[in-house]
């Protein structure tokens, strides 16, 4: 079947307030306190989370979707990169390589019917969710019609809008993509770690066969598939109270066991992964609102992901010190998303706001929150560390410092700010950029909040305006835009895109993002990495020798 992405956007529903407000999971101590009137407590009988193998991120935990715009906001990618995972891996140097335990790819030759990019995708034979169901095309043509649809979805994977077919066949272990023309240089980032969710999960739940959900797909009509979206949308929260373990299935290492107490979750080996068995059988991921020092002191927190180089609750790094600390400059880009409606639906106002950032100042400020020393950022198609960026500095010289006459144009506005909070790091840098347009008589707003994501840049149909104007967090450059893949031979044609970009202002990237990682240093097997993945991106590797649980017994 041949599948076109439909062109118009629609308003969809807000997720629930109930079900964004568990992000901030309230858990505030990691102890063993747990009667509240004072009574000796009873130990409890079975093994506890914090009797195995622990990972930290820097993020709440909210879904296993990563490819919900709130999944993006929440780096959901850290905790499901091995639950779900991506069509190509990172390689040791940041280049991608082929997940061929999953899947194989082909580029098929241009012809004069079909002139465009192609690739064929054969998926193994064995990949299977951990249900025992087959991973299939319709797991990919879920994806794809979840990005293309993105208002009905909620969804953030803008790659998606360079796919002009999909052919894929109800069950089938073959699908074929042709692309737009002049576009699909960067399709090894499409269907990226923690993108890809079970279509048969989701066809349970509204009623449907892989035959009629394929079809309802392949037309991407919104009242036919608006159970599909929301369940697709909202169905893989891992909020204690709404977790559906029908819906947590998934093919990689890993699967979801179930949610902790405090939000942490429990993540199981998968008895029917086709792959290499994880060296854990068990590890916990914790989100940022637990208490890492009562962590630390149980014994088994491993692998921090964390928010600065020196947290409260870590000892002197030094030889004495169990952990080693790493900071890193990561491959992301601190960025301001803007909408396209309200006060910046011109691109007057967009370029105005601009050039009132200063980019040094906010990297200084980033750094000083994080103590690691990262590098304004000018371009958006390009990560910062990339050779060929180097050849781009004529187009970032263009954007370094203010021009207070040009950000004057918007005097007398009001730019909302949003992002996923609580952040200091986030937090100081709205406030220096507040002082630094403040002079250009532009007023700039903080609206942080738990839930918070890019989604909200979107127009409400109510309002007629954006819930807020700008989104503050970090992206890859490498799929947030249709421009040609890293490549110097192609300096020229990325050069350009650049400079569009500029006149367009989608987005104003500031900084590098800082990353921390903490490690163990009995554990084996870590790779730093600071993708959408983040160091996770291999914890199926990981190993310490005391990860087994602790005995419980008295």
């Amino acid at each position: 079947m041949v599948v076109k992405p439909q062109t118009e956007r629609h308003w969809a529903k807000k997720a629930t307030v109930a079900l964004l407000a568990v992000v901030g999971l309230t858990a505030t101590a990691c102890s063993d306190q747990g009667n509240r009137d004072g009574n000796e407590e009873e130990k409890p009988s079975g093994p506890q989370s914090t009797d195995f193998f622990g990972y930290m991120v820097n993020t709440p935990l909210a879904t296993t979707n990563a490819g919900t715009s709130f999944g993006s906001a929440t780096s959901a990618a850290q905790l499901s990169s091995r639950l779900y995972p991506a069509i190509y891996v990172p390689g040791p140097s940041g280049q991608m390589i082929p997940n061929s335990d999953l899947v194989q790819t082909e580029e098929l030759p241009p012809s004069p019917e079909n002139p465009h990019k192609q690739i064929s995708f054969t998926l193994s034979e064995q990949a299977k969710f951990s249900d025992g169901v087959p991973v299939t095309c319709d797991d990919y043509l879920l994806a794809f019609t979840a990005g293309v649809m993105a208002s009905e979805f909620g969804s953030h994977m803008p790659l998606m809008n360079e796919i002009a077919q999909f052919e894929c066949a109800p069950n089938s272990k073959e699908f074929t993509l042709t692309f737009n023309e002049g576009e699909g240089d960067r399709w090894r980032y499409l269907f990226g770690p923690g993108t890809v969710m079970p279509a048969h999960a989701l066809a349970k739940k509204a009623g449907l066969t892989m035959e009629e959900l394929n079809t309802t797909l392949s037309f991407q009509d919104p009242t036919a598939l608006q159970t599909v979206a929301d369940a697709w949308r909202n169905g893989f929260s891992t909020a204690p109270a709404d977790f559906d373990p029908e819906l947590q299935v998934s093919f990689g290492p890993f699967v979801v066991d179930k949610v902790g107490e405090q939000g942490e979750i429990i993540l199981k080996a998968n008895k029917e992964y086709f792959g290499d068995k994880p060296a854990t059988d068990t590890v916990v991921v914790w989100p940022n609102t637990a208490d890492a020092k009562a962590l630390k002191d149980r014994g088994n927190l491993r692998v921090v992901d964390a928010a600065e180089a020196k947290p409260d609750w870590l000892p002197a790094a030094d030889q004495a010190s169990p952990y080693e600390v790493e900071p890193v400059v990561g491959g992301l880009t601190d960025t301001l998303a803007l909408s396209q409606s309200g006060v910046f639906q011109e691109s007057w106002a967009r370029e105005a706001f601009a050039s009132c950032i200063d980019h040094g100042r906010l990297a200084k400020v980033s750094s000083q929150q994080s103590g690691v020393e990262v590098p304004p950022v000018y371009l958006r198609t390009l990560r910062h560390s990339d050779p060929v960026a180097t050849h781009l500095g004529q187009v970032a010289k263009e954007h370094q410092g203010q021009d207070m006459a040009k950000a004057a144009n918007l005097s007398g506005y009001t730019v909302k700010i949003g992002y996923l909070g609580p952040d200091e790091r986030y937090s100081a840098m709205v406030e220096e950029i507040k002082k630094m347009c403040e002079p250009a008589g532009i007023t700039v707003e903080d609206q942080s909040a738990e839930y918070m994501s890019q989604h909200y840049l979107e127009m409400d149909p109510a309002t007629w305006t954006p819930t807020i104007d700008a989104f503050l967090g970090p992206v890859d450059p490498m799929t947030e835009y249709s421009t040609p893949d890293s490549n110097i031979k192609r300096l020229k044609e990325i050069k350009e895109a650049e400079e569009k970009l500029w006149e367009d202002v989608p987005s104003i990237p500031l900084a590098a993002q800082p990353r921390v990682f903490i490690v163990d240093r009995s554990v084996k097997g870590v790779v730093p990495y600071t993708g959408a993945a983040g160091i996770g991106w291999n914890m199926d590797r990981w190993s310490a020798p005391s990860a087994a649980p602790v005995s419980t017994q008295r």
